[in-house]
């Protein structure tokens, strides 16, 4: 990277932000966060119970995850948030505005196998549904790249990473 930027991986659950996040800052040679740390304990319950968020619990978790963000800036990191919702991901902005997005994409079925598949987990595959109902994929004017999921860990990073290099970041 030419000029570190904070990279967002984000997606619905299960197309693999908390495996693909740190092999794409280990390639760029940054530090990695992980999106669900910054969640409240109430969060945590909330979905552990299948109940989805509302924007009034979000808006503190995406806070925190743009509080890190701008402390990141102009050293470059990666971070793991969903940021379903182009309002997410302005907040986010607001705070970091020079933070890319990697958009995590997949089809439905290999994202429902995989989130079944995944052990101790907190996120239960029947709140996919709503996960893919709140989506809004990166618009034009938003500085980003999308990657399909289809393949390894190795293989979606690396695509991840050529993506961010020629998108300039």
């Amino acid at each position: 990277m030419s000029t570190p930027h904070v990279v967002v991986v984000m997606g619905v659950a299960g197309t693999g932000k908390t495996t693909i996040g740190p092999l794409l800052a280990d390639a760029l040679g940054v530090p990695y966060a992980e999106g669900d740390d910054f969640h409240p304990p109430a969060n945590i319950a909330k979905m552990s119970a299948g109940t989805p968020l509302d924007d009034t619990d979000r808006w503190p978790w995406l806070d925190s995850i743009g509080q890190w963000a701008h402390s990141r800036a102009g050293i470059g990191g990666v971070v793991s948030s969903s940021a379903l919702k182009r309002s997410y991901r302005d907040r986010l902005r607001a705070a970091a505005p020079d933070a890319v997005f990697l958009h995590l994409t997949g089809d439905r079925e290999l994202i429902e196998r995989r989130m079944s598949e995944r052990k101790g987990h907190f996120m239960p595959t029947k709140l996919l549904d709503s996960q893919f109902a709140t989506l809004q994929p990166l618009q034009d004017d938003e500085a980003g790249v999308a990657v399909d999921v289809s393949g390894s860990p190795e293989d979606i990073s690396a695509r991840a990473a050529a993506a961010l290099r020629a998108l300039g970041q």
